[in-house]
């Protein structure tokens, strides 16, 4: 597994995505440095890299989507989360069941 850096000195984000992410996009990588300011210039990222992932991740309104929970330095994001380089980004899949 490669892994993406941004070009600056200065520390990116560091994004950790679910594994049914990754099978959704095959070519996704499970751990990702991007540059945002917040977690919507994050969901930008991810979707340039691979096309489409921003529409699993967020709805219409927009706002992360219900079955979608995002963490940053553990504990819940919306999309207007301010990111300071170096934070970590866990995005998961919500469980269910019974």
């Amino acid at each position: 597994m490669t892994q993406s850096t941004p070009t600056s000195s200065e520390p990116g984000v560091f994004v950790i995505l679910a594994p049914a992410l990754l099978r959704l996009f095959p070519e996704a990588e499970r751990r990702v440095e991007v540059r945002a300011s917040n977690v919507d210039e994050l969901m930008n990222q991810l979707n340039d890299r691979w096309p489409g992932m921003r529409d699993r991740l967020c709805d219409s309104r927009p706002a992360i989507r219900r079955h979608i929970n995002v963490f940053v330095n553990g504990a819940r994001a919306t999309l207007e989360t301010p990111l300071a380089p170096g934070t970590e980004v866990w995005v998961l899949t919500a469980v269910s069941g019974g």
